[in-house]
C-alpha cells in the first residue's frame, strides 16, 4: 500500500494540516472558523464471536484514531458488509447496538451509514471529530528525551487467535474483549492536561496501537520524526497467558508481515525472549494510545524513550 500511496500527488491545500504522507492515525483539515476537523475510517472482519462485543470493539477502534490526534469525536457513519442470509436479523442488530452504545459513551452521534451484502461480514465506522489546530498530536513531532507511555495492555491478536483455536480460557478472552472495548478518551484528557514549563502543551506526539503492532506504529513515529525509539520490553503491560499461547503457536500472519515490514529497522536485544518479540509485532485491534511526553501520563505505563539515531525500533 505504501507503494500505491507513493504514486499519489502531494495535496497542496494549505488547510490540510495532516494528510496521509506520514501514515498518521487520521487526517486533520483546518476550517474557516479556526477549528479543525479530524476524520478517519476503519473496518474489519469479526474478531470475536459475540456480535454485540464486535460492534463495541469496532466503534472503540475507529474512535481511537480521533483520540490519537488529540481530538474529540462528533459523529460517526457505519460501514456494514453483511449477508442477511448468514445469520438472523437479531445478530446484525446486536452488532449495531454495540456500536451505538459505545458511540454514545464517547459523546458522539450516529448519523447513519451504508450497507452492502457480502459473504464475509465486515463492520466499522467513519468518524468525524474536532481538534484545536494548536493542540494536534502528530506522529512527526517526537523529541529527544520524550518518554513513551502506553494506556492498554498488549496481546489481543495472540489472545483472539488462541480463542479461535480453543487455547485460551474464558477469563483470558474476557480480559482482551474488555481492553478492546475500552475507549481511549480518558487517556486523551490526561495527555491534553499536561503543560510544559513554558506553558505550552507537553504532549505534541502520539499514536494508537492497532494493526501494525507496537513496534510498527512506533516506527511510523520514528520514521516521520527521524528519531530512534527504545522499548523496555520488561515494562510492557501484557494480557494474561501470552507466553503460553505463543508457545502453543497462537500467533498471527499479521505479526509476520509487521516483522518483515520493519526488517533491519527492528533491532532486538539478545536478552529479549522470542515470545515477547511476538508481542511487540502482534497486530492489535482497538489498542491503547502511545503518548510521548517528558512528564508521566496518569493511567499509563512507561515503556520506552526517544533517543538520537536513525529511524528504528530497539527492543531491550
Amino acid at each position: 500500500m505504501a507503494e500505491v500511496l507513493g504514486r499519489l500527488p502531494r495535496n497542496a491545500n494549505p488547510s490540510l494540516l495532516v494528510g496521509f504522507e506520514s501514515s498518521d492515525d487520521a487526517g486533520v483539515f483546518l476550517l474557516p472558523s479556526g477549528q479543525a476537523l479530524v476524520q478517519t475510517m476503519d473496518f474489519f472482519t469479526p474478531i470475536v464471536d459475540d456480535p454485540y462485543s464486535y460492534g463495541q470493539i469496532a466503534a472503540a477502534n475507529a474512535l481511537s484514531d480521533v483520540y490519537a490526534m488529540g481530538g474529540t469525536p462528533l459523529s460517526v457513519l457505519n460501514i456494514a458488509c453483511f449477508d442477511p442470509n448468514a445469520a438472523p436479523a437479531d445478530t446484525w442488530a446486536a452488532v449495531l447496538q454495540g456500536m451505538y452504545d459505545k458511540t454514545v459513551e464517547a459523546g458522539a452521534v450516529v448519523l447513519g451509514g451504508h450497507t452492502v451484502e457480502d459473504d464475509e461480514p465486515k463492520f466499522g465506522l467513519a468518524v468525524t471529530g474536532i481538534v484545536d489546530p494548536e493542540r494536534v498530536w502528530r506522529n512527526d513531532s517526537a523529541r529527544h528525551g520524550d518518554q513513551i507511555w502506553l494506556s492498554k495492555p498488549l496481546g489481543v491478536g495472540i489472545v483472539t487467535t488462541a480463542a479461535m483455536n480453543d487455547r485460551c480460557s474464558d477469563e483470558e478472552l474476557r480480559s482482551a474483549v474488555d481492553s478492546m472495548s475500552m475507549l481511549n478518551d480518558t487517556t486523551r484528557e490526561k495527555g491534553l492536561a499536561l503543560t510544559a514549563d513554558d506553558g505550552s502543551p507537553e504532549v505534541v506526539c502520539a499514536t494508537d496501537i492497532t494493526g501494525f503492532g507496537l513496534a510498527g506504529h512506533l516506527f511510523n513515529i520514528a520514521r516521520a520524526s527521524q528519531v530512534r525509539i527504545e522499548i523496555q520490553t520488561g515494562l510492557l503491560p501484557l494480557l494474561p497467558g501470552l507466553e503460553r499461547m505463543v508457545a502453543e503457536g497462537c500467533v498471527t500472519g499479521g505479526a509476520l508481515k509487521n516483522r518483515l515490514f520493519l526488517g533491519e529497522r527492528l533491532v532486538i536485544g539478545e536478552s529479549v525472549p522470542p515470545w515477547i518479540q511476538e508481542v511487540a509485532v502482534d497486530p492489535q485491534t482497538s489498542g491503547g494510545l502511545a503518548i510521548l511526553s517528558r512528564e508521566p501520563v496518569e493511567g499509563c505505563v512507561k515503556i520506552g524513550r526517544v533517543v538520537e539515531g536513525g529511524p528504528s525500533i530497539v527492543l531491550l
